[in-house]
């Protein structure tokens, strides 16, 4: 088919596209608002709308092709990854994760999970999940052959591999049986403050090499540092730092350099956050393809990835919005070049998921791949100009933590002299506050929540070793997540109903017109709810009868000048104990002892503390 001339020529009658003129009309609208004046200089418009990740990482309003040219695919760095014969359901590997303690329903569910659309098996062994002496049990009609086995036995992790090898010889599958022992001594050390033994993680990877060649023995897991609440190059940094030191140790056991990077998997989160995600898996592959560079390992070795969707992000809150958060993390683990990937069941905060659950986990990752044809494209961020940018600037903060952390000694020492907790610790500070002041939202719990919600029981999870906050040992990391500080408000609003048979309430007491004072009534209702408080809504005049002490007067900043006052004492003579105002900065004629401190960027974590108390709710 032959184009006319005059369509070829189409973009001939657009001005050409230029920068400065972008950021004059960037200014114009920034003047409106008052975050730009009339004598800012255009090279200053930008800066106005870039912000920094918690890896100081600067993210722009606007990228060209000269912030970040791409690579090639498949060649060094290694950052656009090719998978071999990748395309459909061989794209990545559907890892599914199974740690039911009755061996019986673990083995039903992962037949279940194989049969239809998963490609292999995380078992959690020990600890709760089934023994590592009913691993038989639970593998029997697995075909090892085929189906990848990830071992995670945390301290018993010798004892399930010499199990699982013993089941492979006496199944005639040495030659056959892929997936991986799950040897992470240094990640155990970071989950339970009890470091593993890198000599045995050595032992295994020896013995793999020798006799089962298509087992890997080794996991560099970076996820203990996520859940801890660390940035994506604190993850990537210790997971290469801990893959280093794993390099070491197998090297010293006899394994060639080529034999040791052939023995090690990578583990890291996916979250929501979809672009950072990407730019995390890519960014590694650049991390390790230098590290391969000056090991002298052989060209073309790269990192392999197993992408976990983050436990961090996970809500017990309204938890089929989990299923929209794992979606988005799943893409971005296909869009960056997972080998494996794990999407968690929506309901796992909650416990042990159900078999719906874990239908709704595989089928992500089955739609990604059939319908969505996610695998059928070579690295598909590759050539944006952002997710280059971001995924350059995430490499640089990773190398420049990973380069620190082997000045401490490595990360068994950094560990241990609590370099990497207090690192941690700073970037969770700084996420927590953000959470809490909701510039970080939370769908269905700081925002939008549904104070009506019936939660789904589940049988109780057997803890990891580490999931709590409060630890003696300075290697040993907390686990949190997100959602923890609005949750426990939600708990303390439960515990009180269930007690007095009423939720907490606020009384939003409305000034003018419904135009008027709608927009910031919404406002403090989702606020308060978030905390687990009702709102009633009426004129100050109907305070008495609403059967609550607080009251937050909402309207417009005009109205608030000419009625607040009248309205505040109306609210006192009836009882209020406290008066907010959904509003920010001083307001003239209103009284001082009104708090206008429901606002956009306010802290909603102690706002509802504060409210909470004084309507007599206990911790």
């Amino acid at each position: 088919m032959t184009v006319p001339p005059e369509e070829l020529e189409l973009a001939a009658v657009f001005p050409p596209a230029d920068r400065d003129r972008w950021r004059e009309l960037v200014k114009g609208v920034l003047r409106k608002s008052g975050a730009a004046a009339e004598d800012t200089p255009l090279d200053e418009i930008e800066g106005l709308l870039t912000r920094e990740s918690y890896d100081g990482v600067p993210i722009a309003a606007l990228y060209t092709r000269d912030d970040a040219p791409p690579g090639r695919p498949g060649l060094a760095p290694y950052v656009r990854e090719v998978r071999p014969g990748g395309e459909g359901i061989a794209g990545w590997d559907v890892r599914q994760q199974h740690a039911h303690p009755d061996p019986a329903v673990t083995r039903e569910a992962i037949l279940a999970d194989l049969e239809n659309g998963a490609t292999s098996v995380w078992l959690r062994l020990g600890g709760g999940s089934p023994p590592v002496g009913a691993l038989a049990e639970v593998l029997r009609g697995v075909l090892l052959d085929l189906a990848p086995v990830a071992l995670d036995a945390g301290t018993g992790t010798a004892e399930a591999a010499d199990a699982f090898l013993s089941l492979v010889v006496e199944r005639g599958n040495a030659a056959d049986a892929s997936g991986t022992l799950g040897a992470d001594p240094l990640g155990l050390a970071a989950r339970t403050g009890t470091p593993g033994s890198l000599d045995e993680a050595a032992a295994l990877a020896v013995r793999c090499v020798r006799e089962f060649p298509k087992l890997r023995a080794v996991v560099a897991d970076g996820t203990p540092y996520h859940d801890a609440g660390g940035s994506d190059a604190e993850e990537l940094g210790a997971a290469v730092a801990a893959g280093v030191a794993y390099l070491r140790a197998l090297t010293g056991a006899g394994l060639s350099v080529d034999e040791a990077f052939g023995q090690i998997e990578f583990r890291l989160a996916v979250g929501a956050d979809q672009f950072a995600s990407i730019a995390k898996l890519r960014a590694l592959r650049r991390l390790w393809a230098r590290v391969a560079e000056v090991s002298g390992a052989a060209e073309g070795t790269s990192a392999r990835i197993h992408a976990v969707t983050s436990a961090a992000m996970m809500t017990r809150r309204d938890p089929w919005v989990n299923m929209l958060r794992t979606t988005v993390a799943a893409f971005a683990a296909g869009v960056g070049g997972a080998d494996a990937v794990t999407v968690r069941p929506f309901d796992a905060p909650l416990g042990l998921p159900d078999g719906f659950a874990r239908r709704i986990a595989r089928n992500t990752q089955t739609l990604l791949l059939e319908e969505a044809s996610l695998a059928r494209v070579v690295d598909p961020a590759g050539g944006s100009w952002y997710a280059e940018s971001l995924t350059e600037g995430i490499a640089r903060a990773a190398w420049a933590w990973f380069t620190g952390i082997e000045k401490a000694g490595g990360l068994s020492a950094a560990l241990e002299s609590g370099l990497v907790a207090d690192r941690i610790a700073a970037t969770w500070a700084r996420r927590r506050e953000d959470i809490a002041r909701r510039k970080a939202p939370l769908t269905g719990v700081s925002e939008f929540p549904n104070l009506a919600e019936t939660l789904p029981e589940r049988e109780a999870a057997p803890e990891r070793p580490g999931a709590y906050e409060h630890f003696t040992s300075r290697a040993r990391l907390p686990v949190v997540t997100y959602a923890q500080d609005f949750e426990a408000l939600r708990d303390r609003s439960d515990a009180h109903a269930e007690t007095t048979g009423a939720r907490p309430r606020v009384f939003l007491a409305t000034l003018g017109p419904v135009a008027v004072h709608t927009a910031r009534a919404s406002f403090a209702a989702n606020l308060f709810q978030a905390g687990g408080i009702e709102t009633v809504t009426g004129p100050p005049e109907e305070f008495a009868a609403s059967g609550t002490a607080v009251a937050c007067l909402c309207s417009s900043d005009r109205v608030y000048e000419e009625r607040a006052a009248d309205a505040a004492r109306v609210l006192r003579d009836a009882g209020a104990v406290k008066i907010w105002l959904a509003g920010r900065g001083t307001y003239e004629g209103v009284p001082a002892d009104v708090t206008a401190g429901v606002y956009a960027g306010c802290d909603a974590i102690e706002v509802l503390e504060t409210a909470l108390r004084d309507l007599g709710v206990n911790e």
